[in-house]
Formats: structure tokens, C-alpha cells, sequence
């Protein structure tokens, strides 16, 4: 059957404004700024997040409401220039004792160099899951994409919807996964040239300071919760923009042949540390899910 490509679009943009946190909606609705003593500010009648950080103090915002199993995305464009000993961090979080945590942080450079985005994942106050990467453009020039997918089945990290790293739900092979706590999307921008660029042994120059970076169309697409009888039992979004390509359950439970090429060759490419094959780091062996992830 033939479908006439107005129809076509007419469609996209219709799932497009059923997700939850629009793209190009206002971003009033989903996040605010949370400290920084102004340094993060929404602007453009809701269309522009900025965050700043100076020698007094860095920022950062956070989502109005909790997930619990979601896709986040976002477009960003990080700190220009010397942004050495700076971190920008987009990740989902619980609070509390034994807190889950899904990161995405993106460590400064020395103008010209790369940034390094470093990827972890906390499950009941356990992190040690980092994977690092070289990105294979220049995220200060323009603004990219960078998701985190969060279901029952897995955690995916993509960014400009290439997935670069995956954590998949193990706990029949006795790995913990992050499931039971709702979490809130987090941003900031801050200090951390203790570690952040190149070990720490390059520091912050004050002198480029008030660092910025920049924040638009935030989305976030809830699977659908029942949580009338204590756990919930949760489907995919029903009406996902993602189902325009593919069924939200096959979206949100595996990837496909063509998104695991994509994985693999950012792992050959551009991945730069891998904890699955840090020896010196687990001495006593490698944690259980290094076998399958």
C-alpha cells in the first residue's frame, strides 16, 4: 500500500505530541533549576536551559517529576574552549540510602582535545560500572542528542540515537539493576579537576571562567506504571514516537541487528576504558555481569 508522505508526517508529529515533555515544548513544565544561586537559568520563554559555573559556585537543574522506566533525551551543547577540569552531568537518580543512579558526564578538555564522555550505572548504592568514550565530533559547536533508556529489560545510552553503551537486566544471573526506586533527571555543571581531565593532572584556568553550557527540547516518555498493588507492573508507552519505526516493546526490551552494529563499532572505536577489563582494578575477578554485558 502505497502511503502519501503528508500522511506520513502528519503521523510523526502526531506521536511526537503525545510523549510527555515535548520536543520544543516549554521547559518550565518539566525541569527548574535547583541551586546555583542563579548561575542556572530557563530563558527564551521556556525554550533555552543555561548553567554556569564560576570560581564561587556551579549550577544545575533538575525534572519536576520521578520515572520509573523512561527514555530521557535531551540536546546539549557543552562548555567551549578550555573547559579542562569541568563536568557536565545529565543523569537519573534516586535519593537516599542505597540510591540508584544512571549517569551520563561529560569531563572538560584542553581546547582542541575531545571530550570524554564517562558512563555509569548505581544500583543500591553500588556504582564501579564506568565505561568511558571519545566522542567522534565537536559537542561545543552545536547542540546533539544524548538519551538514556531506562526499561525493565536494559539501559541504553545513546547519543544523536547511536547507542553507545548498553547494561542489560541480569538479576537471573544474580547482577543487581536498578528497578525498584523512581528517579529524577539531574543536571550540573562543577568543579572537579581533581579527576576530571586527564586524571586531574590538568587543572581549571579561572581566567576562561564563567564556564556555560547549554540545555533545549527535553523529553522524557514514561512506560505506564500500576503501582496499585506495591511493585508495578509496567508497559511501554502505548503511543512512543519510537513505535514509528518499530514496536515500543521491541524498542524498550532489546536491540535491533542494525542499533547493535552501530554499539559495536563505537566499542572498537572510541571506547577508552572499559572497568570489564580492568585486571588491576578487580584483583580477586571481574564482576559477574562483565561475562554478558
Amino acid at each position: 500500500m502505497k502511503i502519501n508522505q503528508t500522511v506520513l508526517v502528519v503521523l510523526f508529529l502526531t506521536l511526537s505530541s503525545s510523549s510527555i515533555g515535548v520536543f520544543g515544548g516549554n521547559l518550565f513544565d518539566d525541569l527548574h533549576c535547583s541551586w546555583g544561586n542563579g548561575r542556572s537559568k530557563i530563558v527564551n520563554n521556556g525554550q533555552l536551559l543555561s548553567v554556569t559555573l564560576d570560581k564561587v559556585s556551579g549550577s544545575g537543574f533538575e525534572s519536576n517529576g520521578k520515572y520509573l522506566f523512561a527514555r530521557i533525551d535531551m540536546l546539549i551543547k557543552l562548555v567551549s574552549g578550555n573547559s579542562a577540569g569541568t563536568v557536565t552531568a545529565f543523569f537519573l537518580s534516586s535519593k537516599g540510602k542505597g540510591h540508584d543512579e544512571i549517569d551520563f558526564e561529560f569531563l572538560g578538555n584542553v581546547s582542541g582535545q575531545p571530550y570524554t564522555v564517562h558512563t555509569n550505572v548505581f544500583c543500591n548504592g553500588e556504582g564501579k560500572r564506568e565505561q568511558q568514550f571519545r566522542l567522534w565530533f565537536d559537542p561545543t559547536a552545536d547542540f546533539h542528542k544524548y538519551s538514556i533508556l531506562w526499561s525493565p529489560h536494559h539501559i541504553v545510552w545513546l547519543v544523536d540515537e547511536t547507542p553507545i553503551r548498553e547494561f542489560k537486566n541480569l538479576e537471573s544471573k544474580g547482577v543487581p539493576f536498578p528497578k525498584n526506586k523512581a528517579m529524577k533527571l539531574y543536571s550540573s555543571l562543577w568543579e572537579a579537576d581533581n579527576w576530571a581531565t586527564r586524571g586531574g593532572l590538568v587543572k581549571i584556568d579561572w581566567s576562561k571562567a564563567p564556564f556555560k553550557a547549554f540545555f533545549k527540547e527535553f523529553r522524557a516518555e514514561k512506560y505506564n506504571c500500576d503501582w496499585s498493588k506495591g511493585y508495578p507492573s509496567c508497559t511501554p508507552p502505548s503511543r512512543s514516537i519510537f513505535s514509528f519505526w518499530t514496536s515500543p516493546d521491541k524498542f524498550f526490551k532489546t536491540l535491533d541487528h542494525g542499533a547493535m552494529g552501530k554499539l559495536n563499532r563505537v566499542k572498537q572505536n572510541n571506547m577508552i576504558y572499559n572497568y570489564c577489563k580492568d585486571f588491576k582494578r578487580f584483583p580477586n575477578g571481574l564482576p559477574k555481569e562483565c561475562q554478558y554485558n
